[in-house]
């Protein structure tokens, strides 16, 4: 005699994802995402500004771009 298998039903969504995400795991990756680009847009303000001066000159002049 053969056993019966058991299958699950399908999950009943409707239209929509039903996961809810608490709010800090949206606000942490934006804050980080801020902070990072605030020490592009002014290098002098990071410890290891000392590198390529091409590339501060680079970030001073996107800074010019978008404060005006």
């Amino acid at each position: 005699m053969s056993a019966r298998t058991h299958t699950l039903p399908p999950p009943a969504t409707k239209g929509g994802v039903g996961i809810r995400l608490p709010w800090w795991a949206l606000a942490l990756p934006a804050l980080a995402f801020v902070v990072l680009l605030a020490l592009m847009l002014n290098p002098s303000d990071a410890q290891a500004a000392s590198s390529d001066p091409a590339i501060t000159h680079l970030f001073e002049r996107v800074q010019q771009l978008m404060t005006h």
